[in-house]
């Protein structure tokens, strides 16, 4: 048995971690992957050469080098509390996917394109959930498929929502509701630091876990910014702030889906 650590720069999200295991899902040698998202390092347990694991790491384009390689008489550890992550994966998915659905509402009542940004960014979490929930006993091509179908849908929705920005800039649009505005994103703030506070109350080693707390974390700075904008919004009287956080977060979600296209490669 083989015991090869790789070290992948870009490897910083569930995204990434989704990639690596579709990428390496048909290759019969590899025994065991363990991902280490906080240092960014993958060990891999397998028979044979590591020349062709890091070839297909490399196709990825996440900075991947190889960092060690030896013989290991190591035992495979196949047990996992599988159960009870994934009922905590299915508690965020839903806490996500209900906030997509309170926020698109709302930024559409209010005319904020901060809050259907930031609705749009719930969307995508929820489909990283759901795939990491897809990830035990379906065939890769069937989460390729998945996976591209909804970077597709996560991609047009962002296209056609810095459309919509694009347009208010220029014509004469109402000025959004900024006491919506802070409150729908403060609930939303509190339902990422439930979905954080859960994650990181399992205290999960697995990698999706630990990505998903990352993410999670990133989700709660996006809030923040769509509280101050609505500030701004109440001082300034423009309609400016709310769409600059909403062109960076509709940016962040075309960013997003086009990694999850690369799942589908």
């Amino acid at each position: 048995m083989q015991k090869t650590i790789f070290h992948i720069s870009k490897m910083d999200c569930p995204s990434e971690e989704q990639m690596i295991r579709m990428k390496l899902a048909d290759y019969d040698s590899i025994q065991q992957l363990d991902f280490d998202i906080q240092d960014r390092k993958l060990t891999v347990m397998h028979l044979g050469n590591s020349s062709e694991i890091l070839n297909l790491l490399e196709e990825l384009k996440l900075d991947t080098k190889l960092v060690s390689e030896s013989k290991t008489t190591e035992s495979i550890n196949y047990s996992t509390d599988s159960k009870k992550e994934r009922k905590l994966l299915w508690a965020v998915l839903l806490i996500n996917f209900s906030f997509f659905v309170i926020e698109i509402l709302f930024g559409w009542i209010s005319k904020s394109m901060g809050l259907v940004a930031d609705s749009l960014d719930m969307l995508a979490d929820s489909i990283v959930y759901a795939l990491s929930l897809m990830a035990v006993g379906q065939s890769a091509i069937r989460k390729k498929n998945v996976a591209k179908w909804s970077g597709y849908f996560q991609l047009l929705l962002a296209l056609i929502g810095l459309v919509e920005v694009i347009r208010r800039f220029i014509g004469s649009e109402e000025m959004p509701v900024f006491q919506t505005m802070i409150v729908i994103s403060i609930l939303a703030l509190i339902a990422n630091g439930l979905s954080l506070y859960l994650i990181q109350k399992s205290k999960s080693k697995e990698a999706h876990m630990q990505a998903s707390a990352i993410f999670t974390s990133n989700d709660i700075i996006i809030n923040f910014g769509v509280i101050i904008a609505g500030t701004l919004v109440y001082f300034t009287g423009s309609q400016i702030p709310d769409l600059a956080i909403g062109s960076i977060v509709f940016l962040i979600v075309i960013r997003g889906a086009f990694r999850i296209l690369k799942l589908a490669r």
